[in-house]
């Protein structure tokens, strides 16, 4: 008979032992095998993103318009958000390895299929099963962070993620640049051959690490709904989480429309790199698992999101239209955004050890309907009134996260008191 989920965890499980060559879960890790899992997870996450440059290509390839060619983001969107809610959680109850070697391999399988596509409809099936197997991301996540010691746990969920992010943000400057030289079919063929050689090495590299519980798969599915009423911490970082991403995606759903037109006419090739400057932020926000492994992790929020809220007032300066303060805005809301993540990471990850994977599971999709949230939200702000409204809304989102940051610091000086 498979055991019931107790109601409530009474501490932290012990680490599950090894069954094969590796550190020692919660013992600490190599640096080394930090690196690892950060390009593990770059390049993983990179398979949802190379699609969005190469709309215009496969619109032209099957004779169809913008809206029907969306439908491949959008089916990309859908499968990944299924993905974080059907697969991320089997971490908890499998061994990590064999599922992300696995999930990777039909990740190559479904680009090989997309290089292939005979017509539209086969590309749209292989990227929902594609999108799926890209949450092998925040599995690598949540697996790093299992195994790191409780004394470095932020800083390698930084290290980790900053891959993740810098995964993100190449990916679509890459796909643009290879799509632009050898078509849209060589893009997904890369993109499976790389997939594969990272299935490869991450097979030879991976500790294989007993499952952290065992639960049946409905048991498993509703347990992730049972933590999140539990834990009070968890539910404050979901939203914190919710709000931030909000804001991040409100201003890159919109920004292409106000940087494609005058004073900067810039091209496809140009708006992408101004998404890499927002890779220096990306990457100096991984800082912020310092402070949350040294218990500073709630001033560290509060600075983080007045860190966004200014970003807001400089992406605002003269309608957008001044360069130089735009950058800077994007740059610390890329610091602000990520930064938030990784603290939250850092924190949500001490609550229950046997349920990590569980607890990616909340956080990441609350995250991500978020962004989705986001992403309408500047849509109809831009439509209705211009790049004013767009920053009107990220700055009042980024108020929203600090008032949820300054109620969560007085329970939590309550708790404590009490």
């Amino acid at each position: 008979m498979t055991p019931r989920t107790p109601a409530r965890d009474p501490g932290p499980a012990p680490a599950a032992a090894p069954t094969g060559p590796g550190p020692v879960p919660g013992a600490g890790i190599d640096p080394r095998l930090v690196t690892l899992f950060s390009w593990a997870c770059g390049l993983a996450v990179a398979n949802l993103y190379y699609v969005q440059p190469l709309l215009n290509g496969i619109a032209e390839s099957f004779r169809l318009g913008s809206g029907a060619t969306s439908l491949t983001t959008t089916v990309g969107q859908l499968g990944y958000a299924a993905g974080l809610a059907l697969l991320v959680p089997l971490g908890d109850v499998t061994e990590r390895r064999r599922i992300v070697v696995a999930m990777l391999c039909v990740t190559a399988a479904a680009c090989g299929a997309a290089a292939a596509a005979p017509g539209f409809a086969v590309l749209v099936t292989a990227m929902a099963v594609l999108s799926m197997c890209t949450v092998v991301g925040p599995m690598l996540v949540a697996f790093a962070a299992t195994l790191a010691g409780a004394e470095e746990r932020g800083k390698v969920s930084g290290r980790v993620m900053s891959g993740l992010l810098l995964g993100i943000l190449f990916a679509r400057t890459g796909s643009g640049l290879l799509g632009n030289w050898a078509g849209w079919r060589a893009v997904f063929v890369a993109a499976g051959v790389l997939t594969l050689l990272l299935a490869a090495v991450l097979r030879l590299r991976l500790p294989k690490v007993a499952p952290a519980t065992r639960l049946s798969y409905p048991a498993l599915l509703g347990s992730v709904v049972t933590i999140l009423r539990e834990e009070r911490v968890l539910r404050r970082r979901c939203l914190l989480g919710f709000v931030t991403f909000a804001g991040f995606n409100a201003f890159w759903a919109s920004a292409a429309f106000l940087l494609a037109q005058p004073p900067y006419s810039f091209d496809a090739a140009l708006i992408g790199l101004v998404g890499l400057v927002g890779a220096v932020g990306a990457y100096a926000a991984r800082i912020a698992g310092r402070f949350a492994d040294r218990q500073l992790d709630r001033p560290a929020t509060g600075v983080l999101l007045v860190a966004v809220l200014g970003s807001w007032g400089l992406l605002a300066l003269n309608g957008g239209h001044w360069l130089v303060p735009l950058l800077l805005g994007v740059v610390l809301l890329d610091l602000g955004v990520q930064g938030v993540q990784v603290t939250n990471l850092s924190v949500i990850y001490r609550l229950r050890a046997d349920a990590r994977s569980r607890i990616t599971t909340a956080y990441t999709t609350t995250y991500f309907v978020g962004g989705f949230a986001g992403s309408a939200a500047s849509g109809a702000a831009y439509a209705a009134a211009g790049w004013g409204a767009v920053c009107a809304v990220g700055a009042g989102l980024a108020l929203l996260a600090l008032l949820v940051w300054a109620f969560d610091a007085r329970a939590g000086r309550r708790a404590a008191a009490v």
